[in-house]
């Protein structure tokens, strides 16, 4: 596996940021899922900090990935795909990059909002986005609530569509994501 990608497999750095976007956006909507239902407590906001650290991160990672995407093409699709497959595959990467640009973005408007400060990893704070803005809160709240539930869907029609190719049609999708084993010789 090559450092850009080629025509036929994905390069390390594109793969690189599939794998470590996907671990924290996973971690993220767990995190998220279950914080939201505990009451106030130090705990809580710790791990509310975390979510705040890590989203922060995503988005950082995201404008990279957005970046290297726009000056590295991607593989082209199989030949064989059909037209609904290239469609939806399409669709979902335009909403994945949306959303994983759009929630840590939603998640900051609505920390400055309520008048909370984002702290990343205690490194530094993020200005504030916004102004203090009840209703603009609700509003960031909603938006970033929607698309996790949103993203979600979107994982799993991700996930239904490699395993798919993969044990299904039994085609190099996934392998295009993921490094080239060396095939073993017999002595």
């Amino acid at each position: 596996m090559s450092w850009k990608n080629t025509e036929k497999q994905y390069g390390k750095i594109a793969a690189g940021f599939h794998w470590v976007v996907a671990l924290i956006v996973l971690s993220l909507l767990g995190l998220g899922l279950y914080m939201v239902r505990l009451d106030p407590s130090p705990f809580m906001f710790k791990l509310y900090f975390w979510h705040k650290s890590l989203g922060i991160l995503v988005l950082f990672l995201m404008v990279w990935r957005l970046l290297w995407r726009v000056t590295n093409k991607p593989p082209a699709p199989l030949p064989h795909y059909k037209n609904w497959e290239k469609i939806l595959a399409r669709c979902n990467y335009i909403f994945f990059y949306t959303a994983l640009l759009s929630m840590p973005l939603a998640g900051w408007i609505m920390s400055s909002a309520k008048g909370y400060p984002v702290s990343v990893f205690g490194w530094f704070t993020l200005p504030d986005f916004v102004d203090k803005s009840k209703s603009l809160a609700g509003w960031a709240e909603k938006v970033h609530e929607v698309l996790g539930y949103i993203l979600i869907g979107a994982i799993t029609i991700h996930l239904a569509g490699a395993l798919k190719h993969h044990f299904i049609d039994r085609d190099e999708t996934l392998s295009r994501m993921v490094p080239a084993r060396k095939k073993e010789t017999k002595k």
